[in-house]
């Protein structure tokens, strides 16, 4: 991983958190809403404040596990929700995890990532979905930063890295972003290939 966890700890030291909207973003929050199954096993991963997992938690999902290459955000978590299970608070490498999912939300994780490591992220996300499984979120679609996070691209160049492992359900403009970015996220729910 380009930046590892001294990077992010110091980042959360610093208070330097742009990417933290303080509560879920509305794109998650409407898909979540639709989800008729309460027994999921959803990952988050990079997720930060896991403002997701929390609001996941309160709607009686129960097996929603996080994980974060630094573990500042994960005590914050804890102490803001501590009947979360804490076994499903994972510090570490989400290259080096292991596991199976129904469904994993990507929110910010993608730009947290250099572009370097996106094809990795792909496959990845492939090999910890269940067969059936779905990769669903919001990746920016921007310049954004070329030489530090939160890294930009277009929806071109990304679906070069998901079409070998994904079917696209749907890869396009989200239409209900939260202000801020308007215009810049696309929505994602991709279905994992055999």
């Amino acid at each position: 991983m380009i930046h590892d966890a001294d990077y992010w700890t110091n980042r959360y030291l610093e208070k330097n958190t742009q990417w933290d909207a303080g509560v879920i973003t509305t794109p998650l929050k409407n898909y979540i809403d639709q989800l008729e199954n309460r027994y999921l096993k959803i990952l988050i991963p990079g997720c930060g404040n896991a403002h997701e997992a929390a609001y996941l938690y309160q709607e009686g999902f129960n097996d929603v596990s996080v994980v974060d290459i630094s573990r500042i955000p994960l005590d914050n978590f804890s102490r803001v929700h501590p009947s979360f299970p804490k076994e499903n608070l994972i510090q570490g490498d989400f290259f080096h995890l292991k596991g199976s999912f129904d469904l994993i939300l990507e929110q910010t994780f993608f730009c947290a990532l250099h572009p370097a490591e996106r094809s990795a992220y792909a496959q990845k996300m492939h090999g910890l979905l269940r067969s059936g499984g779905k990769l669903v979120g919001v990746l920016f679609e921007d310049e954004l930063f070329t030489d530090h996070p939160p890294y930009g691209g277009f929806k071109a160049e990304y679906k070069t890295y998901f079409d070998p492992f994904f079917e696209f359900n749907v890869f396009d403009r989200c239409y209900n972003s939260i202000e801020p970015r308007e215009n810049r996220e696309l929505f994602i729910n991709l279905l994992k290939k055999r």
